[in-house]
């Protein structure tokens, strides 16, 4: 049985998932006719272990799953993030981001609920997903046509480092802070009034604390006058209409007599008007 140690890399390389003792046992003897003993396989895997736990290697043969698997060292997983984080936004788009949303949260969901929701066709979107494994297949519904459901997949959990889909981000730790309006400056801790007095009390540097402005009635009552006087100019400035227009009859009347007068001297004296 040369190059044992080899064959059986060879073969947990290859595997997808953490292959098992007899998984091993029966690929030897299928491909090479040998019957190795579960012992033997033991001491070439801890070999293999030994040889991996170098630092010249950036993986190692781990024991999960009751198999073996060759996993990347645990210093590298910041690399190995960076690396899936930019594979998942350069190939998911926005479509089957907002689909797969929708599974998450509402998983187990039929397509018609999810297009529904959407307002669009997901049929692409759905397909691309299960091609990414990111969703399964999970039973169908009672309703009408007995619809197929879909669910999260494993492998979406183990990406986003989630054990179910209870520990997704609720609504309320993704709402933003709301500003309120109305709510005072966090400079003024307080403006009350007290007998017809204004007080402000400033936290800011600009006055120390217990500092007061107090504006008095009379203070008050002369800054409105002042306001007052200044928005509107005395009465006696702007133009009197009513006055005019009294003027302006009061003249049209003398100028009717002077005429009258006129024309009634000039009729005595037999003189033509």
């Amino acid at each position: 049985m040369q190059l044992l140690k080899q064959h059986i890399e060879a073969l947990v390389f290859c595997s997808e998932n953490s292959i098992s003792l007899e998984e091993i046992q029966a690929s030897l003897k299928l491909a090479m006719g040998w019957e190795v003993e579960e012992s033997e396989l033991l001491a070439a895997l801890e070999e293999i272990k030994q040889k991996y736990q170098s630092e010249d290697y950036a993986f190692e043969l781990c024991e999960i799953a009751e198999g073996f698997q060759f996993l990347t060292k645990k210093q590298f997983y910041s690399t190995l993030t960076a690396l899936l984080q930019h594979k998942a936004t350069k190939k998911l788009s926005v479509a089957q981001m907002e689909t797969l949303a929708i599974i998450a949260y509402k998983q187990p969901i039929s397509k018609a609920e999810i297009e529904h929701i959407r307002g669009v066709n997901c049929d692409y979107a759905v397909q691309k997903l299960l091609e990414k494994d990111m969703i399964v297949m999970q039973g169908k519904s009672d309703g009408p046509g007995r619809p197929m459901l879909y669910a999260t997949s494993q492998n979406f959990m183990d990406y986003f480092g989630i054990k179910n889909s209870s520990d997704l981000p609720q609504l309320k730790d993704l709402r933003a802070p709301q500003n309120e309006i109305g709510t005072a400056n966090d400079s003024l801790d307080e403006i009350t009034s007290e007998d017809g007095m204004l007080v402000l009390n400033e936290s800011d540097n600009e006055l120390n604390n217990g500092d007061l402005l107090q504006l008095d009635e009379q203070s008050i009552a002369e800054t409105n006058d002042h306001m007052l006087t200044d928005e509107n100019p005395d009465s006696s400035e702007l133009p009197d209409r009513k006055r005019i227009f009294i003027e302006n009859e009061d003249l049209q009347e003398n100028s009717d007599e002077s005429i009258n007068e006129i024309t009634s001297s000039k009729d005595e004296e037999g003189l033509p008007s």
